[in-house]
């Protein structure tokens, strides 16, 4: 829908800012009914996805070493034959050099029995150790899975019931932009924007800001009632109106 074009009065551009407040005060309201759910679960899909990855890669680990385990049973096997190979050949020397030479290869071949014997109990702790790891996250992961089940839930519930509501509010939203200046509802928008409470316009309360509290001069007061000019809090920037212009009661306001 394009933008209407047709020139507002000062009044009816407030009168249209006031509404669009109101109804996205009531979307926020709905955010805020949703709280911090939707960032729970999205957290919670987070970390879950870096569970399965820290699991892949433990299991990628074990993977390794077994090919290191694979490896050094085959050079454990290589020197024990090397071993019984050397062993026979002594009763075959015909001089104290052959003998000697025999006899350093199998110590040789020994102590690479024995550095096999090692790394492969060490591969072998270490895959205790990432088993044990693996049994660790798959507890945290069950948790984690059963929490995000029960989030995403409350999640779905909470969407079902006000996705209807909110769709028709941002509708409302949406026609009420069109009709407003777009260099005005792009300040009202940065204000509302940078407001703690997501207030862009506030009427007069008790002779003061509705947004910030801060007083206003009785001739500024006048000023807003006259509707001439769009004004704004000197402290906090909010636009400013007239309780009458917001559809409130003087009493119900000097009572807010």
């Amino acid at each position: 829908m394009a933008r209407q074009e047709k020139e507002m009065s000062v009044e009816d551009r407030l009168k249209a800012l006031y509404h669009l407040q109101k109804i996205l005060s009531e979307v926020d309201r709905i955010k805020t009914l949703r709280g911090e759910l939707p960032l729970e679960v999205q957290d919670l899909e987070d970390g879950i996805a870096g569970l399965h990855t820290r699991i892949a890669k433990f299991e990628e680990d074990i993977v390794g070493f077994n090919e290191e385990i694979n490896y050094q049973q085959g050079e454990r096997d290589n020197n024990l034959a090397l071993i019984d190979k050397y062993t026979a050949d002594l009763d075959r020397v015909r001089n104290n050099r052959e003998y000697d030479n025999l006899t350093k290869e199998i110590e040789y071949a020994r102590l690479n029995v024995e550095l096999a014997d090692k790394k492969i109990r060490e591969a072998n702790e270490k895959i205790e150790r990432v088993k044990a790891e693996i049994i660790k996250v798959n507890e945290q992961l069950d948790d984690d899975e059963h929490v995000l089940t029960e989030k995403t839930a409350e999640l779905s519930e909470i969407v079902s019931e006000t996705k209807q509501d909110e769709e028709k509010l941002r509708e409302q939203a949406k026609k009420l932009e069109n009709k407003i200046e777009a260099r005005l509802l792009t300040a009202f928008k940065r204000i509302r924007k940078n407001a703690r409470n997501g207030l862009g316009i506030v009427y007069v309360q008790r002779n003061a800001c509705g947004g910030c509290f801060n007083r206003i001069p009785a001739q500024r007061q006048m000023e807003i009632k006259m509707h001439k000019k769009i004004i704004v809090c000197e402290y906090c920037g909010r636009i400013l109106v007239d309780p009458a212009l917001a559809g409130v009661s003087e009493a119900d306001a000097k009572n807010a």
